[in-house]
């Protein structure tokens, strides 16, 4: 009898992002000295540039490719910025945010305690994709976080 194959991938979630990276290799190392990233998988095409790869960070993957401008496969930086940022939480974000500092990480916004109750700061990697370094330091009820977000960003007079 046959095993039925599951449709999710095992070790895989539901939403699994595909960035673009001009120079994926060098990003896959950066992702791992930076960010604490273990390379899955790595598959290259004739001419060596990257058709996809994939690392895991803590329970995440993230898939990668380096950039195919002949078929449409553009990265950041040749795009101009990125309309997207990623989010990763853990334990000890001030020590996360120095490693990726330490490593040519560019600060976007500080790390600071957010009025949502987590300590985050955003980076951008050498690679124009950026990331957002966090960790949950308090629950709010919803309208303590409704509260919050009123004082951060408050009303004009009308």
């Amino acid at each position: 009898m046959a095993t039925q194959v599951q449709a999710i991938p095992q070790n895989h979630q539901t939403v699994t992002p595909s960035i673009v990276v001009a120079g994926a290799a060098k990003a896959i190392e950066w992702y791992r000295k930076a960010l604490g990233a273990e390379e899955v998988s790595r598959f290259a095409a004739a001419d060596g540039r990257i058709m996809h790869a994939e690392i895991r960070i803590g329970d995440s993957h993230i898939m990668m490719s380096d950039e195919m401008p002949e078929y449409g496969v553009k990265g950041p930086g040749t795009l101009g910025g990125t309309p997207v940022s990623f989010f990763i939480y853990g334990a000890n974000v001030d020590a996360a945010w120095k490693r990726a500092v330490d490593a040519g990480g560019k600060t976007i916004m500080p790390l600071t305690d957010q009025f949502w109750g987590d300590r985050s700061g955003c980076i951008e990697d050498p690679f124009g994709h950026q990331w957002w370094l966090s960790q949950h330091m308090q629950d709010l009820t919803p309208e303590e976080l409704r509260k919050a977000a009123d004082a951060a960003f408050p009303q004009p007079a009308p």
